[in-house]
């Protein structure tokens, strides 16, 4: 018998094809209603759930599900989910580690090359028949020193791209340093942030990482600097970035990823200096085929009784 999976995030109809054709019964519920009549419905049936990570699943979520054993974050980010309920109800958890690291990589050098070149308001400025008003120089990325708040999967992508394709000096923090890193590690974030031009958050969300970039820490930072963050939006104190750059205390931002998503602060929209896209760092054809193919292998595992592919730690 097909297990049944409860889809709360978006998925395309090519990808809800692949996990249907694998042989798993879907009941896609991306909003709160059709949520609703799915439990409804199909309460008993459910025997695995699939999510992301700022979309979560709660511990009040997995109770209305009595028969769930798997919850499948898509991608590498499971904070909203909480694990310590789903392993006091014997609920397993799994995601997505590395499957984007790449795309998010190339999203993030783009980024910075954006800020730093101020490409967006050149192609905004010539769109609106200005030229000599906006021809004008603006700093490189080649040399400068990159700080990295993580080195997990994503951030050693950036750091490859940085250092051996932009000549950049690495320095990073992480709660321990990498053994087989020969780059700078700090174990306080403030000391990345005083050497950094560019500051790039590639860390998880959670209480553990809330505003870690805030007034202080942006303090340490130099008029010349630029902050990154292709990581999880909580990392980021948005109204302490927004004055930052307005005073001119740093020179920039880049930011794929928001607190309350799709909400984006009116500070931070008012700043011509902070460049924004909608959390799509991590979308290409190629990531989201990687995530599903995580999904699909732990769905079987699970389904056959043999080791799940991806646990998350701890869960």
């Amino acid at each position: 018998m097909a297990i049944h999976l409860l889809v709360v995030t978006r998925l395309s109809r090519h990808h809800q094809a692949r996990i249907e054709a694998a042989g798993f019964r879907l009941h896609m519920a991306e909003d709160a209603e059709a949520r609703r009549e799915v439990i409804d419905h199909h309460r008993d049936d459910i025997r695995a759930v699939m999510t992301i990570g700022t979309i979560g699943f709660t511990a009040d979520e997995m109770d209305e599900l009595p028969n769930l054993g798997l919850i499948c974050a898509q991608g590498v980010g499971f904070e909203g989910i909480d694990v310590v309920a789903a392993r006091e109800r014997g609920i397993n958890v799994v995601h997505g580690p590395g499957t984007n690291a790449e795309t998010v990589a190339d999203h993030a050098l783009g980024l910075m090359l954006a800020c730093l070149r101020r490409i967006p308001q050149g192609d905004a400025g010539l769109r609106q028949g200005q030229w000599k008003e906006i021809r004008r120089g603006a700093p490189v990325l080649h040399g400068r020193t990159l700080g990295l708040l993580g080195m997990g999967n994503v951030a050693r992508a950036i750091a490859r791209r940085a250092h051996y394709g932009f000549d950049m000096p690495i320095v990073y923090f992480s709660r321990q340093p990498k053994p087989d890193l020969d780059w700078q590690h700090e174990s306080d974030p403030r000391r990345v942030a005083e050497q950094a031009d560019v500051l790039v958050s590639a860390l998880p969300g959670g209480p553990d990482t809330q505003h870690l970039i805030d007034d202080a820490l942006l303090g340490a930072m130099t008029p010349e600097s630029i902050v990154v963050n292709i990581g999880r939006g909580s990392v980021v104190d948005s109204d302490a970035l927004a004055r930052a750059v307005s005073e001119k205390r740093i020179a920039g931002a880049a930011l794929d990823v928001f607190e309350h998503e799709p909400e984006v602060p009116r500070a931070l929209k008012d700043e011509p200096r902070i460049i924004m896209t909608p959390h799509t760092a991590g979308l290409s054809p190629e990531a989201l085929d990687a995530t599903i193919d995580l999904v699909i292998q732990n769905l079987e595992a699970f389904r056959d009784g043999k080791t799940l592919v991806t646990p998350v730690p701890g869960a």
